[in-house]
């Protein structure tokens, strides 16, 4: 009996163990501070970067479906270590009735966005779980080795008059690299 609650005991250990392995080369989270008054607030990004796809998840404060919340990101995805800045960036609104699009960028400003890419890719938004779920096929991307990406969100006040950003981290800053 005392053997097999031993065993028992070891292999649960072990499960454990294995459910808490440290973020692999293939995934990674960055948390962001509660630090704009404004339902779009970006709290955290996640990127996965999988053998198909790489998959960015951000969360927010409270995001919401009406217009009038003005919410819309960018993910800037750097993908050559050569080259510092972003080679691609996915753009798009965050509430209802709104687009988006996988863009060629050559750096942050909106002058460097140039051409729509071909290729797979999607965004979702989930209002209960205040996520916004962008996943873009490696191909797309030229198959990078490693992905690193930079995270600017916006809103405006319900009445127009001014827009409020927040960036993941500093401005223009990118997270890691996450190899594949």
């Amino acid at each position: 009996m005392r053997t097999t609650i031993l065993s028992a005991a070891t292999l649960t250990v072990a499960a454990l163990a294995l459910t808490q392995l440290p973020a692999s080369a293939d995934g990674i989270g960055v948390s962001d501070p509660q630090d704009l008054g404004h339902g779009v607030d970006l709290r955290s990004v996640e990127v996965r970067h999988g053998g198909k796809n790489v998959v960015v998840t951000t969360t927010h404060t409270d995001l919401v479906e009406s217009f009038r919340s003005g919410s819309s990101g960018s993910v800037f995805i750097d993908t050559d270590p050569s080259d510092p800045g972003p080679e691609f960036v996915l753009q798009g609104g965050y509430f209802v009735g709104t687009d988006y699009a996988l863009l060629t960028t050559d750096g942050f400003a909106s002058s460097a966005v140039g051409e729509p890419v071909e290729g797979s890719y999607r965004m979702t938004v989930d209002y209960e779980r205040d996520q916004v779920r962008m996943r873009i096929s490696r191909a797309a991307l030229g198959n990078p080795d490693e992905v690193r990406v930079a995270v600017r969100v916006a809103g405006s006040r319900p009445d127009g008059s001014s827009t409020r950003r927040d960036w993941l981290g500093a401005p223009r800053s990118f997270t890691d690299w996450v190899a594949q």
